[in-house]
């Protein structure tokens, strides 16, 4: 074989490599990226249910103008109710930040110390827990402890525990994942041990401290801490792709995403967590030291986005409720796509 001809070979076998390629491009997430920006927020949230998305809800909040809601699709698919936006929904690792403030207004009050390790909050769990004696309550609030991820054990999502004790027993006794402060990675059972940590430090639910001291003060009238306080018709249905039933009714029981809410409500508490309203100088110095400002949230049928954008001054709210596939990735463009219309404006 000839030098020309072994070129023209590999130049053939290049192309339909290529071509071949282009069956695996998730030519919806392109699709969905390179279209035209719409005028208006609601003409990008109903384009976003073109995409397969079952429902949506934006809430925005952005300085100098009322707060506004969009949405559109389905609150309940299977009935035909078309999506309120006043619907809760299931805010899964938002909660979080309800949390670390819990935390921060805490180690405030001297009531806890970040740097007390887990075997002395707990310790019950020394030798069932790797590291429980150099595990600080910072890191697990930071997510730097090197805890298994209770939500990583195989199967769990189709056969998750009913309650904190029978989660936590998924990850006792197995190895660090590494050195405790050694790197970030993010775990939700950080965050189920500080709700335990919480509720024996308060000598009662940390539930109850954050409606207290956090939803109460701020009005957040459409905010629980549990599934089973509300009632389900008010809570928008979730969808997974591949998958017919409504994820509404699997409760997924952990502190560290249990909790439900309408959009606004999250968009007045992420509002207040940015501009220090919620909380005084001393604890905004302990929370900014130990946690973000935003977060976003997932969940079977589930997925949410609250973040504060510092330069257009606005607070933006996003929830969906259709999980799977390549569901995320489309929230998540069309999530900035939304930012851009209101930079726009």
């Amino acid at each position: 074989m000839t030098k020309k001809q072994t070129k023209r070979i590999l130049k053939i076998a290049f192309i339909v490599a290529s071509i071949s390629s282009l069956y695996f491009v998730p030519w919806i997430l392109v699709r969905a990226w390179l279209a035209p920006l719409p005028d208006t927020v609601q003409e990008q949230v109903n384009d976003a249910i073109g995409y397969g998305l079952d429902g949506m809800i934006v809430y925005v909040d952005q300085a100098g103008k009322p707060p506004e809601l969009y949405a559109a699709g389905w609150h309940d698919r299977k009935n035909k109710i078309p999506v309120n936006p006043k619907a809760l929904f299931k805010i899964a690792s938002i909660s979080k930040l309800y949390v670390a403030v819990a935390v921060a207004k805490l180690v405030n009050g001297k009531h806890l110390s970040l740097d007390k390790t887990l075997a002395n909050y707990l310790p019950e769990l020394a030798g069932r827990i790797e590291n429980a004696d150099k595990i600080t309550l910072r890191m697990m609030v930071q997510h730097r402890s090197g805890i298994p991820n209770f939500t990583d054990t195989p199967g769990y999502w189709e056969n998750p525990p009913k309650d904190n004790r029978k989660t936590l027993e998924l990850v006792l006794d197995k190895p660090a994942d590494f050195e405790p402060d050694k790197k970030y990675s993010y775990s939700n059972t950080n965050y189920l041990l500080i709700g335990e940590i919480l509720d024996k430090t308060l000598g009662y639910s940390h539930h109850q401290y954050i409606k207290k001291e956090i939803l109460t003060p701020l009005e957040l009238n459409n905010t629980y801490s549990l599934l089973s306080e509300v009632d389900l018709d008010d809570v928008m249905s979730g969808y997974s792709v591949g998958y017919d039933g409504d994820l509404k009714y699997n409760d997924f029981i952990n502190p560290s995403g249990s909790m439900v809410a309408t959009a606004k409500d999250v968009g007045i508490f992420l509002r207040a967590l940015n501009d220090g309203s919620l909380l005084k100088d001393n604890e905004q110095a302990i929370y900014s030291s130990i946690y973000d400002y935003e977060h976003t949230g997932l969940l079977p049928g589930y997925s949410s986005i609250a973040r504060y954008h510092k330069d257009i001054d606005a607070v933006v709210v996003q929830f969906v409720n259709t999980s799977g596939g390549y569901t995320w990735n489309l929230s998540e463009i069309v999530y900035n796509r939304i930012v851009k219309i209101l930079k726009s404006s």
